[in-house]
């Protein structure tokens, strides 16, 4: 069996540190990943994915990276479900195990001086593009 997974992609809200009680770190943030293929006459599709690191990695995270920064990724998808109003629902998150600047870090601030205008980033599907492709990894 395998479950790997490895993404590149912009932090939708700046990472928030947490600890559990029994004092491990936690971050969770959600990045904004462009499909590599559009259809035809049409532009290209943003999925945002939840994210979850754990011990240093999450101190990592919430100390280098903020809303808008370019991050690649590697870990796993983990599946969970619960019920509300009586209706059975699924849910997914990428448990980050390793994750990596993808970005200089001059660029990074540009990006984000750019990104820091869009209200919002994530919670809708009209996810805005304010970057050059020129820019893109891929």
């Amino acid at each position: 069996m395998l479950n790997v997974v490895v993404l590149t992609g912009r932090l939708t809200y700046d990472p928030e540190l947490k600890t559990t009680p029994s004092g491990v770190s936690v971050c969770r943030f959600s990045i904004a990943v462009q499909r590599n293929y559009a259809s035809k006459g049409s532009e290209r599709v943003t999925d945002f994915f939840d994210v979850v690191v754990w011990r240093q990695t999450a101190e990592f995270v919430c100390k280098y990276f903020k809303k808008g920064s370019l991050i690649s990724l590697d870990g796993t998808i983990q599946t969970g479900s619960y019920e509300k109003d009586g209706i059975k629902r699924k849910t997914f998150e990428i448990v980050a195990n390793n994750v990596y600047f993808a970005e200089s870090k001059s660029s990074a601030n540009e990006n984000r001086e750019s990104i820091s205008s869009i209200d919002n980033l994530g919670e809708n599907n009209n996810f805005e593009k304010s970057y050059d492709d020129d820019m893109l990894p891929f």
